[in-house]
């Protein structure tokens, strides 16, 4: 099996990244596949799932998304975990209910306690051999794969036309999220766009102390 571990970037994110990654590896999962610093947007783990073909051929079998949505985040703020299918889509409701009665009757745990800390600030793969045998940990860009979708259903050429024009301006302010991951990749690099249009998009475990909803009464 192969599972995509990422999420938001939010407080305690690094730190789960590295549980579940142990805990997979006691567990009989083969490889683990990281965005790079832990960040994936909700919607490029998906694609990712439905996309991303590793070095060996595999593809990912399921996802854990660190997030708690639009939720504030930090020491004393919101934390949550989602789980991801196959399909790349979240794990309908038979799935969840399941999940949350066996928490119910949960007398231990296994995890590889001895596995060192992976360095997910770093692109590449780290192998361990083990009991059950070798596991892998994937480090990889988080962009990539996400570009690559945007590129197949938005037309970057028109784009790119439209924000040359001296007549059109824009900003986007990616609130300290996840998106500012993949703000300077699309806007600047991919469509031309200048770096001073880009606001707060370097992510946060705490989003800046801010509100992470890009509605009118926090953004």
């Amino acid at each position: 099996a192969t599972l995509v571990v990422s999420g938001d970037g939010r407080y305690y994110s690094k730190d789960a990244i590295q549980i579940i990654t142990k805990m997979a590896a006691a567990n009989g999962v083969r490889r683990v596949w990281i965005g790079q610093n832990g960040l994936l947007s909700t919607p490029a783990v998906s694609a990712v799932i439905r996309e991303r073909v590793g070095s060996d051929g595999s593809k990912a079998t399921g996802a854990f998304i660190l997030t708690a949505s639009h939720n504030p985040g930090g020491p004393s703020e919101d934390f949550g975990i989602k789980y991801n299918m196959d399909n790349g889509g979240p794990a309908p409701e038979g799935i969840t209910d399941k999940i949350y009665e066996n928490t119910k009757t949960i007398k231990e745990y296994s995890i590889a306690e001895d596995l060192p800390d992976v360095d997910i600030s770093a692109v590449g793969v780290t192998s361990f051999g083990g009991p059950e045998g070798q596991f892998d940990v994937e480090v990889f860009d988080s962009a990539s794969d996400y570009v690559k979708l945007m590129k197949s259903i938005f037309d970057f050429e028109l784009i790119r036309k439209l924000l040359s024009s001296p007549k059109f301006t824009f900003c986007y302010d990616a609130l300290h999220g996840v998106a500012g991951a993949y703000a300077k990749r699309i806007f600047v690099e991919e469509l031309g766009a200048q770096e001073s249009s880009l606001l707060n998009c370097t992510p946060k475990e705490d989003f800046g102390g801010g509100h992470p909803d890009p509605n009118l009464t926090y953004a």
